[in-house]
């Protein structure tokens, strides 16, 4: 089963996508805009067509674990995702870091797909996939 992640940002967001076992994080594109109805069609087309079972969205805590008006814009985002893609599950995750790690490592996916990566690879170690 393949899980897809989502970094959100109201201009653009970034996309892995694991392999279909499991294991691997890879970045795909970002989406621009991705709450408008054309980035909600393009997800949508992403899930389906990748044959995805899950998707992950980055939920922007604090560094002290508290929500924020990021927070806020991101479960929303989460809830356009989910009508979306129906019948697939969309979770929230914990995404603190992800885009400090992004600068890390570099490479040339988008700083944006490369923290969905991340956040991916971390989702995929807490549920026993990797």
């Amino acid at each position: 089963m393949r899980v897809l992640a989502l970094d959100y940002g109201e201009a653009r967001c970034g996309v892995a996508v694991s392999d279909p076992t499991g294991v691997l994080a890879t970045p795909l594109d970002p989406i621009e805009r991705p709450g408008s109805e054309a980035g909600l069609r393009l997800l949508s087309e992403l899930v389906h067509g990748l044959e995805v079972g899950t998707v992950v969205v980055g939920l922007p805590l604090t560094l002290a674990g508290e929500e924020s008006a990021q927070t806020s814009a991101a479960r929303a985002f989460a809830d356009q995702v989910r009508e979306a893609v129906a019948p697939v599950a969309v979770t929230l995750y914990d995404e603190r870091l992800t885009t400090a790690q992004a600068r890390r490592t570099g490479g040339s996916a988008s700083e944006d797909s490369r923290a969905a990566a991340h956040l991916l690879e971390a989702w995929l170690a807490a549920h026993g996939e990797a």
